[in-house]
């Protein structure tokens, strides 16, 4: 995996985790909403699955998120 890989992918694992906690949900409870197994969220929180575009646009409507917001990453890749 890139560096470039590493920082999106753990920065997609942060962002699921901040928003999911927001939005007062438990990792088997996102799980179950994205119609997958109850470990689910906590193998994309922990960067061991990789999300398709599919399940990151059903969950950032169940969270209500617009994709520029969850895709706006607190620190910036230095390239």
């Amino acid at each position: 995996m890139s560096s470039f890989e590493e920082y999106y992918y753990k920065n997609i694992a942060y962002q699921v985790r901040k928003y999911r906690i927001a939005a007062g949900f438990t990792q088997e409870q996102l799980s179950e909403k994205l119609s997958k197994n109850d470990k689910y969220i906590g193998h994309i929180e922990r960067c061991e699955r990789i999300m398709s575009t599919k399940i990151t646009i059903k969950l950032l409507d169940i969270l209500k998120l617009q994709p520029s917001e969850f895709f706006d990453f607190e620190k910036s890749y230095k390239w």
